[in-house]
């Protein structure tokens, strides 16, 4: 991360999956490098955080009616803008009990949005989102079709962020590249190139018509001297300042 950090040095990052209690979090780790962390985490599960370069004023630690699920949304207003990092549940399989549940997480994320902001905030919301939202964003949708991070019920929980207002920035910026985020560390899948593209990056119209550039670089998926990758690609957008 600290490798990556000092070669495109981000104004503002999110993380997911810190696995870790806020007390375990390597805060210097990250000062050195000019960054200040706020943290939700939670012990051997979930876990997000926001690092920034300028001071973030927490709005929002975990998401309503969802405590069940854990730490799993953060909120911050850094700048003018307020950005949410949010790590949405797995839903294991599409007969476990924790798919449906993870509906419900996804109803109480759109109802928590429309009740908290207005489409015309300067908001990004961004994350793991553990949902495929369309078939050129996994890499063999007949193959996966109806199965876990692929069924129709993900993809309209999809649908209704955009359809409150939030706009997906790398399709919107990239509207034929798969951008695939990540590949299971099982069977090879990364050298077989068998992505899913399930990192999203969503922001409000006025955050889209900044978008200037999407960027993802599969090699971050790779070892970088020696250290040994997340099985995620960071996703990154850069937005025009000039025009606030």
């Amino acid at each position: 991360v600290r490798t990556w950090l000092r070669d495109v040095s981000p104004d503002v990052v999110g993380f997911q999956e810190l696995k870790m209690e806020d007390d375990k979090f390597p805060h210097g780790a990250f000062v050195e490098l000019g960054y200040r962390a706020v943290t939700f985490g939670q012990k051997s599960w979930n876990g997000v955080a926001v690092l920034a370069r300028e001071d973030a004023e927490v709005r929002q630690r975990g998401l309503p009616g969802e405590e069940d699920f854990g730490s799993r949304l953060l909120s911050v207003r850094v700048g003018d803008i307020t950005f949410v990092t949010v790590y949405c549940p797995n839903g294991k399989s599409v007969d476990h009990a924790d798919f449906r549940g993870k509906l419900k997480w996804y109803a109480s994320l759109s109802t928590w949005l429309e009740a908290n902001h207005t489409p015309a905030d300067d908001l990004v919301v961004a994350g793991d989102f553990n949902v495929v939202p369309a078939p050129i964003d996994s890499w063999n949708e007949a193959k996966l079709r109806g199965g876990i991070f692929h069924t129709d019920d993900e993809r309209a929980a999809i649908r209704r962020l955009h359809e409150w207002g939030l706009v997906d920035l790398w399709r919107t910026l990239r509207p034929d590249d798969p951008g695939h985020s990540w590949w299971d560390y099982r069977a090879g899948a990364f050298h077989k190139n068998q992505g899913l593209r399930i990192d999203l990056v969503l922001g409000t119209r006025s955050i889209a018509a900044r978008a200037k550039e999407a960027h993802l670089l599969r090699d971050w998926r790779k070892k970088v001297d020696g250290l040994t990758p997340s099985d995620h690609a960071p996703v990154w957008i850069d937005l025009d300042v000039s025009s606030k």
